[in-house]
């Protein structure tokens, strides 16, 4: 029995999926990425509008707590990454579900908090906003302006869901050696 949590968590384009998928293959540890979690989820559904959209981000974290859950009963490891709301900001205290799961079956955690100088992860943003790979159901529709984005940026800090907490700027991808946050997460996982 391994009951570790890694979290990857933090500011929209600051690479928090890039780095979960590195840090699986990595470590042969399972995860879950928030934003293909819900492309898989709406691959059959059509999805009108961001109101629409929005009701499908609730969807995707329910279905994503639940896979975490599975996997917490199994007592094995999992990583989980997604800009996980405090309590607050929506209907649902995601960092506080997260935490209740991490207390109710005993697992410790790891929480990478990525964050970074708002106006160049915009700028990252609105790039991304035009990739197919971005999916349509994750995508805003409309040219977020940098207000906006630096307020839900902003909201995210308050996240915590207890444990080992990382930040790590990524304002400037190559100023950081994300082999160095694999070997932490390494030793975490022992």
């Amino acid at each position: 029995m391994n009951k570790k949590i890694i979290i990857i968590e933090g500011y929209l384009a600051s690479g928090k999926s890039t780095f979960a998928l590195q840090l699986s293959k990595s470590l042969n540890v399972p995860y879950l990425i928030k934003d293909t979690f819900k492309i898989a989820i709406c691959q059959n559904i059509s999805v009108a509008d961001r109101n629409e959209s929005s009701v499908f981000s609730a969807v995707t974290f329910d279905a994503m707590m639940y896979v975490t859950e599975r996997m917490f009963e199994t007592g094995n490891p999992i990583i989980i990454e997604g800009n996980f709301v405090p309590a607050g900001l929506k209907k649902t205290d995601e960092a506080g579900v997260i935490k209740q799961l991490i207390d109710k079956y005993g697992y410790s955690s790891l929480t990478f908090k990525f964050a970074g100088d708002t106006r160049v992860l915009h700028k990252r943003y609105i790039e991304r906003e035009k990739t197919p790979e971005r999916g349509e159901v994750n995508k805003m529709g409309f040219d977020v302006p940098y207000e906006m984005f630096d307020t839900w940026c902003r909201n995210l800090d308050a996240f915590d869901s207890g444990g080992k907490i990382v930040k790590v700027d990524t304002t400037d991808f190559s100023k950081i050696d994300f082999n160095d946050y694999i070997e932490l997460a390494g030793q975490f996982l022992g």
